[in-house]
C-alpha cells in the first residue's frame, strides 16, 4: 500500500496565479492566501501581489465591503487587511491611488466597525501619512482628526488601535498650522488631550512616552493658548487627575531628562489652564493614591533641577565654549526652554504666597519650608547665572530678562530673601535689557513690587540711591506714563513706580540724595501729561504729590534752562497743582495723605515757582 502524498503549501505562484484570474471569486481566493502566508516584511512579494490584483480590483472589493450588501464585513475585513499589508512597501503607501483612499477610509471608520477593521484602518492611515506628506495633508484636509478624535475614549487602553492613533495624531499636530484651526479642531484637539491623557496616567510601557510626546507636541504648538477654554470646559473633569498622575509618575521615576522636561511642558500648561491649584489636593482616581503635596514638591525639585542645568550649560556655551553654528543653535534651544521652567517656578510662588486664602492651598508647614528652601536655592542658581553674565559684560538677553523676572517674582513675596547677593547684583539687574530694546525698561518692571516694598525704609532707599537704580525707576515710570493706556498690566505698575519714587523723595535728606534735575525735570513734564488726560482722583493727587516732593529741591528758574522744559511745561504743572489743591476741603480720604503732601510742600517752595503761585491764587 502506496503512503499517502503530503499536502502541497500553496506557492507565491499559486497565488499569483489566482490573482490573475479573470473570476472575482479567484481574486478573492488568492487574496485569502495572501494573509494567509505572506509576511508583511517580505517586501518583493508584496509588490508582486499588489501588480497582479491591481487596484481596480482593490477599490471594488473596498467599496462592496463599505456598502451594505451580504457579507459587508467579511469583505471589508480582507480588503483592509490586504491594503494595510500593501502599505508595508513605502512606494505603494506614498502611490497616488493609495493616498486617494483615505477620505473612504474614513468614511468606513466613521460608522459602527469591529475593532479589527478598525486597526486595520488605523494602520493604513498611519503607513500612508508617515510614506509621503500628500498623506498626511489628505488627511488632514480629509476631517482626520474629526473622525479620530471621538473614537479615542472608547478604544482599548494600551491597545495596537490606541498606539497607532496616538502615532498618527503626532502626525497631524506636527502639520496643523494655526491658521488652518478653527473651533471645530480645537474642540476635537481637547478630545484628543482629555483621552491621551488617560493613557499617560494608566500605562506603564513605552505608549506611555507616546502619549506624553503627543501631549507636549499639542501643548507647544503654536495654537495651544485657544486650547485653554475648550479644555476648562470639558464635562468631565477626570483629565486633569490623569495628567497629574502621569506628570508625577515621571518626574519621580528614573527617566531621560528630556521626558522630565516633557512633563513640566505638561505642568506648565495644566497651571495656565486651571490655575495653580492644580498642584494641590486629592487625585479623585481609582486606584491612586497620591499624597495631596506629592505633584507641587516634584515640578519644583524638577525645575529646580532643570533650571540649575539648563543656566550651566547656557553659561558654559556662552562664555566658554567654542563658537560655532551647533553652539549658537544649542544657545537657542536651552533659551527656548529656559522660560518654561521660570514660568513654573512663578507660577509656585504666586501659589504659595496665597496659603490660607484659598481652598486647596498648601497647609502642611514642613512642606511649606521645604518650598521655601528649594525656592532659596534656585534663586541663588539664578542670582548667580547672572553674576557670570555681569562678570562678562553681558546685558542683553531674554535669558537674563527672564532670570530677573523670576527672581523680582520672588522678591515680591520675600524682600529679604538672598539679601547680600541682590544687593550686589540690584543695578545690573535694573539694566537688563531684551535684544530689541534701546534701554532697560521690563527689568525694572519686574522689580518694582520688591523695590516698592523695600523703599518703605531707609535703608533700601539708600541701596537703590547708591547705586542710582533709582534714575532706572524714574526712568521707567516715565516710560509706563507715554504708554498709558495701552495695556491693563501695566496700570499697577505704574502706582508701584510712583509708590518707589515717593519712598525715595521723601527720605531724600535722610539718605543724603543728590537728586539729578534732567531726570526729574522729565519725570515732571510726563505727570503732568498724565494728570491732564484724566479726572480720576488718585491719579491728580499722586502725580501732584510727587512734583511738590520734586519742586523741594529745584526751582522755576532751573527747570526752565532744563532741554525741552518750557513755559507750556510750566503752565501743565501749575493747572495740575492748582487742580489738587482746589479739593481740600472736599471727601478726600482716599487721597488725605497725598493731599497733605501737596499743601505742605506748597507752603514750602510756592516762593521759587512764581507761575504756580499765580495759577493757585
Amino acid at each position: 500500500m502506496e503512503a499517502p502524498q503530503e499536502e502541497r503549501s500553496p506557492s507565491l505562484d499559486d497565488c499569483l496565479k489566482l490573482l490573475k484570474g479573470e473570476r472575482d471569486e479567484q481574486r478573492l481566493a488568492g487574496l485569502l492566501l495572501v494573509t494567509k502566508f505572506c509576511k508583511s516584511d517580505d517586501v518583493v512579494s508584496l509588490k508582486k501581489v499588489y501588480e497582479a490584483v491591481g487596484t481596480h480590483f482593490l477599490d471594488r472589493l473596498l467599496r462592496t465591503g463599505s456598502g451594505s450588501g451580504d457579507n459587508r464585513d467579511v469583505y471589508l475585513q480582507l480588503s483592509l487587511t490586504v491594503l494595510a499589508a500593501f502599505c508595508r512597501v513605502p512606494e505603494i503607501a506614498s502611490s497616488e491611488e493609495m493616498v486617494s483612499r483615505i477620505p473612504l477610509i474614513l468614511e468606513i471608520m466613521s460608522k459602527r466597525i469591529t475593532t479589527n477593521i478598525l486597526e486595520d484602518c488605523y494602520e493604513l492611515l498611519y503607513l500612508v501619512s508617515t510614506a509621503c506628506e500628500a498623506g498626511v495633508m489628505t488627511l488632514i484636509n480629509s476631517g482626520g482628526l474629526r473622525v479620530i478624535a471621538p473614537q479615542m475614549s472608547d478604544l482599548p487602553d494600551g491597545s495596537h488601535a490606541m498606539e497607532v492613533a496616538i502615532k498618527i495624531l503626532q502626525l497631524l499636530v506636527s502639520q496643523l498650522s494655526g491658521e488652518s484651526m478653527n473651533i471645530e479642531r480645537f474642540l476635537e484637539l481637547s478630545l484628543v488631550v482629555a483621552a491621551v491623557a488617560r493613557q499617560f496616567a494608566v500605562l506603564h510601557n513605552a505608549l506611555k512616552f507616546e502619549a506624553l510626546h503627543l501631549l507636549s507636541a499639542v501643548f507647544s504648538s503654536e495654537y495651544s493658548a485657544h486650547l485653554h477654554d475648550p479644555l476648562r470646559s470639558m464635562p468631565d473633569n477626570n483629565w486633569a487627575d490623569y495628567m497629574r498622575t502621569g506628570v508625577v509618575a515621571i518626574l519621580q521615576n528614573r527617566v531621560a531628562p528630556s521626558e522630565k522636561l516633557h512633563a513640566l511642558i505638561l505642568a506648565e500648561n495644566m497651571m495656565s489652564i486651571l490655575g495653580e491649584n492644580w498642584l494641590i489636593g486629592q487625585v479623585k482616581l481609582p486606584n491612586v493614591d497620591l499624597p495631596a503635596d506629592r505633584c507641587l514638591l516634584l515640578v519644583l525639585e524638577s525645575s529646580y533641577v532643570e533650571i540649575s542645568v539648563l543656566l550651566n550649560d547656557l553659561a558654559y556655551k556662552k562664555y566658554e565654549a567654542p563658537k560655532d553654528n551647533s553652539t549658537v543653535e544649542d544657545i537657542l534651544l536651552k533659551q527656548r526652554y529656559l522660560p518654561i521652567v521660570f514660568s513654573l517656578v512663578e507660577k509656585i510662588i504666586k501659589h504659595i504666597s496665597s496659603v490660607g486664602e484659598n481652598e486647596g492651598t498648601l497647609t502642611d508647614e514642613a512642606v511649606f519650608q521645604k518650598v521655601i528652601k528649594i525656592l532659596n536655592e534656585t534663586v541663588g542658581v539664578v542670582l548667580e547665572y547672572l553674576k557670570d553674565a555681569k562678570e562678562h559684560g553681558n546685558k542683553k538677553g531674554n535669558d537674563l530678562l527672564a532670570s530677573v523676572r523670576v527672581t523680582g517674582s520672588y522678591l515680591a513675596e520675600t524682600p529679604v530673601a538672598c539679601k547680600e547677593q541682590v544687593q550686589d547684583l540690584l543695578d545690573y539687574m535694573l539694566s537688563v535689557e531684551v535684544e530689541d530694546e534701546s534701554s532697560p525698561f521690563l527689568s525694572t518692571c519686574f522689580l518694582l513690587p520688591f523695590l516698592c516694598q523695600i523703599t518703605m525704609n531707609a535703608e533700601g532707599c539708600k541701596l537703590l540711591a547708591s547705586s542710582r537704580g533709582y534714575i532706572a525707576v524714574v526712568e521707567c515710570l516715565i516710560k509706563l506714563i507715554e504708554r498709558c493706556g495701552e495695556s491693563s498690566d501695566e496700570d499697577g505698575s505704574i502706582f508701584l513706580a510712583c509708590d518707589t519714587v515717593m519712598n525715595i523723595l521723601l527720605k531724600r535728606e535722610e539718605i543724603s540724595l543728590t537728586p539729578e534735575i534732567s531726570t526729574f525735570s522729565r519725570l515732571l513734564k510726563a505727570l503732568a501729561y498724565w494728570a491732564d488726560r484724566t479726572n480720576d482722583p488718585p491719579v491728580v493727587m499722586m502725580a501732584a504729590s510727587i512734583c511738590s516732593l520734586i519742586f523741594d529741591f529745584t526751582s522755576e528758574d532751573a527747570l526752565l534752562k532744563q532741554p525741552n522744559f518750557n513755559g507750556s511745561s510750566l503752565d501743565s504743572l501749575a493747572r495740575l497743582i492748582a487742580r489738587s489743591l482746589s479739593s481740600w476741603g472736599q471727601d478726600t480720604s482716599d487721597t488725605a495723605d497725598l493731599l497733605e503732601i501737596v499743601t505742605a510742600g506748597y507752603s514750602r517752595w510756592k516762593g521759587r515757582f512764581p507761575t504756580i503761585k499765580k495759577q493757585c491764587r
